[in-house]
């Protein structure tokens, strides 16, 4: 009778616990602590802005730009409320598919998987070619 008791908790427990699509809507810290990045909804995709810099000035006291993109016409533009995140997709299972991230660090885009762990915690794996060869950054919610 007692087995029974815990099986039902578990159950109740991972049924309250279950991820929802709404939940990835919000800030996040970034892996490395040096940004927030705002996830939002636009039409039926997500997207996500860089709203805080931990270092948002340059060496010469000037807010950053975005120096690495690879288009010349777009290295003046500051970093902050540059879009990193463009067109996810749901998936389900608290997956976002299809879309990708620009790392402003390298000037680079890739291909990138969203992965709610919880409501917390998401996984960021981005990749070029196939999923398996790439890197995972852990991004924790914040209010």
């Amino acid at each position: 009778m007692k087995l029974l008791s815990i099986l039902l908790s578990l159950i109740l427990i991972s049924n309250h616990a279950k991820i929802e699509e709404k939940d990835i809507l919000g800030k996040w810290l970034t892996g490395n602590k040096k940004g927030h990045v705002e996830i939002y909804k636009q039409g039926n995709k997500i997207f996500g802005k860089l709203v805080w810099l931990s270092e948002p000035l340059n060496k010469a006291g000037k807010p950053k730009v975005d120096e690495k993109n690879p288009d010349k016409a777009r290295q003046n533009d500051p970093i902050l409320g540059l879009n990193l995140l463009k067109n996810f997709e749901y998936e389900g299972n608290g997956v976002w598919e299809d879309g990708t991230i620009y790392d402003p660090e390298n000037g680079k885009t890739y291909s990138c998987i969203l992965t709610l762990q919880n409501s917390n915690t998401l996984d960021v794996r981005g990749y070029i070619g196939f999923s398996l060869i790439g890197r995972t950054d852990t991004w924790t919610k914040t209010k």
